[in-house]
This record gives structure tokens, C-alpha cells and sequence, in this order.
């Protein structure tokens, strides 16, 4: 069977079926451990309170971001 083949049968599976089979391949994939992702996410966040400390950046008020992204949307 080809790849072709495989998602045109893929396809006809109900939602769940081609959620469950969805989740399955992508974590298949080589992914990041949940400990590496942490540790990124610890630099990450460090990263971005060091350039608020520094005023290098400046906060956004979260309803401005979320009107802003709504009307984008729009």
C-alpha cells in the first residue's frame, strides 16, 4: 500500500477514528522530551523577563492582544 492509497483509506475513517490515528502519527515523529521542552521553556521564559526587566520590551495588556488577534479574525 502507498502513501496515496493510505490517506484516501484514512480519509474515510469517522473524526475520532482520524483524530486517534492523527495523534498516534504525530507522535511518532521525533519529538522533544517533556523534560527538554521544559528546559526550553525555562529559557524561554527567562529570556523574555530579562527583556521586560530591561525595558527592552514592553507588556501588552492580554484584552488588548486578544482584541487585537479578534479582529483580525474578523
Amino acid at each position: 500500500m502507498n502513501l496515496h492509497e493510505i490517506e484516501r483509506e484514512a480519509l474515510h475513517l469517522s473524526e475520532e477514528e482520524r483524530a486517534v490515528l492523527a495523534q498516534k502519527l504525530l507522535l511518532s515523529l521525533d519529538t522533544p522530551t517533556e523534560a527538554e521542552i521544559a528546559k526550553d521553556w525555562l529559557v524561554e521564559a527567562d529570556r523574555r523577563a530579562r527583556e521586560l526587566d530591561s525595558g527592552l520590551v514592553e507588556a501588552i495588556p492580554a484584552q488588548e492582544v486578544r482584541r487585537k488577534a479578534m479582529s483580525l479574525l474578523r
